[in-house]
């Protein structure tokens, strides 16, 4: 009972500014990705299809971001989940605390959280830490965030995301370029590993008078002891996808 007061204290400081918070922002889409270069567990390269659904939200208080994949490929192996997903919420301490954060190239810091579910080992992964958001020229936005990650099928380690966006034009054409790079730490039972992960879309939408609504591209994914498995047989992946997105 000695911790009601505390408790009480907390719930109070994030419903009051809640009563006024403020919706900035949200968007939803569907992407199909297409690649015969995955790698997983050592199995040869495969073919595989992938629809992903995300949505992403932005308030004075923070964000919200979301995505499922659902794996419609003939390379799955058998037993495989064929799907994976991530919640990743955060609470911007600027707005918490009512004081100005933001100190040259530095925007805002959040504490942040991520929950991972599902993929081939059926994990169910809690990523607790900060989150930085940087004013990058050329960006839309450009975060770091830092995480102890609790993993539920093997040994905890710590995780490092950049993300970002950074949109341009080449003559009458638009392009985005987007993205994360994660670094996870070894442990005990498996090694570090470092994931990156960018896409080049086409704004096909913007020569119809609907810019941000379809894309086009490719997709590339680069991960080095994918898994933390580095004494597999494929250790490491390096996929180029083709890749359409519709946003509504």
């Amino acid at each position: 009972m000695k911790y009601l007061p505390i408790a009480s204290l907390a719930a109070a400081m994030l419903i009051s500014p809640l009563a006024s918070a403020e919706k900035l922002f949200s968007d939803s889409s569907i992407s199909l990705l297409y690649s015969d270069q995955y790698q997983a567990f050592g199995r040869n390269e495969r073919t595989d299809t992938y629809v992903t659904f995300e949505n992403v939200t932005a308030h004075d208080w923070g964000g919200t971001f979301l995505f499922v994949d659902r794996n419609q490929g003939r390379g799955k192996a058998d037993g495989d989940d064929d799907l994976y997903g991530e919640f990743s919420p955060t609470l911007s301490l600027g707005w918490l605390s009512g004081v100005d954060l933001q100190r040259g190239a530095l925007k805002d810091v959040s504490l942040a959280g991520t929950y991972e579910f599902g993929g081939g080992t059926n994990a169910t992964n809690i990523l607790t830490g900060v989150s930085f958001a940087w004013d990058v020229p050329g960006t839309t936005y450009f975060n770091s965030t830092f995480y102890y990650v609790n993993n539920s099928e093997i040994a905890d380690d710590l995780q490092m995301t950049l993300t970002w966006g950074a949109p341009f034009e080449v003559g009458a054409s638009r392009f985005l370029f987007d993205g994360y790079i994660d670094y996870s730490t070894s442990a005990s039972d498996h090694d570090a590993e470092f994931h990156f992960n960018p896409q080049l879309k086409l704004d096909l939408g913007h020569y119809r008078g609907r810019p941000g609504v379809l894309y086009a591209g490719i997709e590339y994914s680069y991960w080095h002891n994918k898994y933390g498995l580095s004494d597999s047989v494929m250790d490491t992946e390096s996929a180029v996808s083709a890749l359409v997105k519709f946003h509504f």
